[in-house]
């Protein structure tokens, strides 16, 4: 009962909505035009450019090599057009954030876009369509450990002592500290910042593709992709482990492992280039 009481009060402080990371107020306003049946790209476009500084980081991922556009997007309405909003949301979201990731645990902003690449890569070797609702959810996967870090600060540095101490994953060490990892406060968060349900299902599911109830494709291509960043030591998710790798997300995603090798090969080219973005 008493770890139900912890689970039940470390929500509460995570979801306390005065410290969560503030998004901008520009995107409740999408949300409300994508609402409306009768608005258009270029609305929803308008809104998003009033914010200069946004946009500007917004053009600054979309034209970065994880999209892999040939040429360069000069405006949000392009960017819509050729990603969605569901892509453009989830960039909002993850460069709003930006300096939090970055404070919250070093290297943590690389191994996210190390798994966007890795995700997008993977998604296309899997013949799935429109690979970059995947790069997304890769970017989002670990949003829950920069809110324990800043929601959470003494409990984040003893789930960190006990990755070092006890030479466990981040995962693991969360559990035992907690009582549930990152992937419950993603499923939370994404409710909270009403996130496309492909995309919250990847976030929560993440660790565990099989049990997702309706996008277990997404969640698979974010565990393979969660796996190969690690295996390449590129970024950091908290601890110098190998994620727990699942062969079902294999079967869910009908490759087998030789399939991941032109992925990886592509992949240790692209991380080269990404290195080093920044907002």
């Amino acid at each position: 009962m008493a770890g139900q009481d912890l689970k039940t009060s470390v929500k509460g402080q995570i979801l306390s909505t005065s410290d969560l990371p503030t998004l901008p107020s520009v995107l409740d306003e999408v949300t409300k035009l994508v609402d409306d049946p009768n608005s258009s790209t270029e609305q929803v476009a308008k809104v998003i450019s009033q914010d200069q500084v946004l946009s500007a980081k917004v053009l600054k991922m979309v034209n970065s090599p994880i999209y892999g556009f040939p040429g360069r997007i000069t405006t949000i309405q392009h960017a819509l057009v050729l990603l969605g909003l569901n892509v453009i949301r989830g960039i909002i979201i993850s460069t709003s954030v930006f300096d939090m990731i970055q404070k919250a645990m070093g290297g943590l902003w690389e191994h996210s876009i190390g798994c966007a690449l890795a995700s997008g890569a993977i998604a296309k070797a899997a013949g799935f369509e429109d690979p970059e609702e995947f790069t997304v959810a890769g970017l989002l996967h670990d949003l829950g450990k920069v809110v324990t870090a800043v929601q959470l600060p003494e409990l984040n540095e003893a789930v960190r002592m006990t990755v070092k101490e006890k030479d466990i994953c981040y995962y693991d060490a969360e559990r035992l500290i907690l009582g549930f990892g990152h992937d419950r406060i993603n499923a939370w968060l994404a409710r909270h910042w009403n996130l496309p349900p492909n995309v919250r299902e990847a976030m929560t599911y993440h660790h565990h593709p099989d049990r997702a109830q309706f996008y277990q494709q997404t969640a698979a291509v974010v565990h393979v992709g969660d796996f190969l960043v690690r295996l390449f030591e590129y970024g950091n998710g908290g601890d110098d482990q190998i994620a727990y790798f699942k062969p079902a997300a294999m079967k869910i995603l009908k490759l087998k492992m030789k399939d991941l090798e032109p992925v990886m090969d592509e992949l240790s080219d692209q991380f080269m280039e990404v290195s080093g973005l920044t907002f």
